[in-house]
């Protein structure tokens, strides 16, 4: 006795597809992130992929880059591929 595989034909197959959306290619995340932390000018760490640490605030954002403005040192364009990641500076933000 042989045995028959039971899988969807390739019709079959297709209409499943058509059925699932693909997900949005953006979310807007980012910009709604770049944006609050814009709007309420909060102090930030940027940890660079070299592992270089710059503190500053965001002062405006494109597609690739951000400027970051500093106290005392010169401001920065930064290239959104070279950061490792970023978060709030809460020493600066219990100061105020």
């Amino acid at each position: 006795m042989t045995r028959k595989l039971i899988s969807p034909t390739l019709s079959e197959k297709k209409k499943a597809r058509e059925g699932k959306s693909k997900p949005p290619y953006e979310t807007h995340a980012e910009n709604y992130y770049y944006l609050k932390q814009m709007k309420m000018k909060t102090p930030m760490i940027i940890v660079m992929s070299d592992g270089e640490i710059i503190k500053g605030k965001i002062e405006w954002y494109d597609r690739d880059v951000i400027k970051v403005n500093r106290e005392g040192e010169p401001n920065l364009v930064i290239f959104k591929h070279a950061i490792k990641y970023m978060l709030k500076d809460e020493d600066s933000l219990v100061k105020k």
